[in-house]
């Protein structure tokens, strides 16, 4: 059994916990909140409720911490974490630069801790299934990759708060979404190359802007393009092109909400389509499960250190981009 310490009880600290209730390995034993209206759910959750973050860091019963956390705080609590020697589950993004995810990571391998990260979209069962026919080449020469990533969820939050803040939230839908997508073509097609990215605010008036686009060139050659949208109704899509045949994922599904299924659909060179229906399976608790087998020894986990370096890199350039209207060179 994992002991673990989840810090802020917010949207995701909360589904979190929700979802770890009653798993065989994985036992969440408290909660860091520092508003302590909200120590009553936490309780009757069966789990102790704790004021601070220290708290879990100086708690000997647990092994590691998972940070539900807004994400400017993430270096300072990452590095905190590895300092009192315990392994650290850190929600996306890692950073908001390329320098403060590289001192996430140092902190991490000096200490000996293993830093998981919280890109669930990898345990996706059509992700997976993707992944594989590429590694096998059953796609011949990849030529292009499309990807969205964009819901509504947001948009009655208030409009002064961190997540609407250009300086604590550049680049729109990124932080939310677009950053699952940089992860997954990390993945899948190795380093990026060069971005062109857009910002644009159409309808909530925020300074972060409710829309971003980008264009990527790959160092293996290929092309990409994303968009990450903060109002529109719920769509994802994974799309990739190749010399033998493409696939397109289309997401009926989300990460947080257990059902729904997700199309799978695959064009051979000279055939046609052919669809698939897969069903939702709960990546988020797949992710955690992983991280657990890598603290135990039983497996690597599933990130390269130049992954999760290289993912805030390509977010940053995103961001010097959209600002400059100008080719980011990585």
């Amino acid at each position: 059994m994992l002991t673990l310490g989840i810090a802020g009880f917010g949207w995701w600290g909360r589904h979190i916990a929700t979802r770890l209730k009653g798993h065989p390995e994985l036992q969440v034993v408290a909660v860091a909140e520092p508003v302590t209206a909200l120590h009553a759910d936490i309780t009757a959750m069966g789990i102790a409720a704790r004021d601070s973050y220290d708290a879990l860091l100086s708690d000997p019963a647990i092994e590691a911490v998972v940070l539900t956390t807004p994400h400017m705080f993430h270096e300072e609590q990452v590095r905190a974490a590895a300092a009192a020697g315990k392994h650290v589950f850190c929600e996306k993004p890692l950073g908001l630069t390329e320098a403060s995810a590289r001192a996430s990571v140092t902190a991490c391998r000096d200490a000996g801790v293993v830093l998981g990260i919280g890109h669930e979209r990898r345990f996706e069962p059509a992700m997976r299934r993707l992944k594989a026919l590429l590694d096998e080449g059953g796609l011949g020469t990849v030529m292009h990759v499309e990807c969205a990533f964009s819901h509504n969820k947001l948009i009655g939050i208030p409009a002064d708060g961190w997540r609407t803040s250009k300086e604590l939230s550049p680049g729109a839908g990124m932080t939310g979404m677009g950053i699952h997508l940089t992860d997954l073509l990390l993945w899948m097609f190795g380093p990026v190359a060069t971005v062109q990215a857009q910002v644009r605010d159409r309808t909530l008036g925020w300074p972060t802007g409710d829309m971003v686009v980008a264009q990527f060139g790959f160092a293996a050659g290929m092309t990409g393009q994303m968009q990450a949208i903060l109002n529109t109704p719920h769509f994802m899509r994974f799309h990739v092109f190749g010399s033998d045949g493409w696939v397109e994922v289309r997401n009926g599904t989300h990460p947080d909400t257990p059902g729904g299924v997700t199309d799978w659909i695959y064009c051979p060179k000279g055939g046609v389509p052919e669809r698939v229906g897969i069903d939702w399976t709960d990546a988020v608790t797949a992710n955690l499960e992983a991280f657990a087998d890598a603290i135990r020894g039983r497996a690597p986990y599933p990130w390269s250190e130049a992954e999760l370096i290289g993912n805030i890199a390509v977010y940053e350039a995103i961001c010097r981009s959209a600002d400059s209207g100008q080719t980011v060179l990585l």
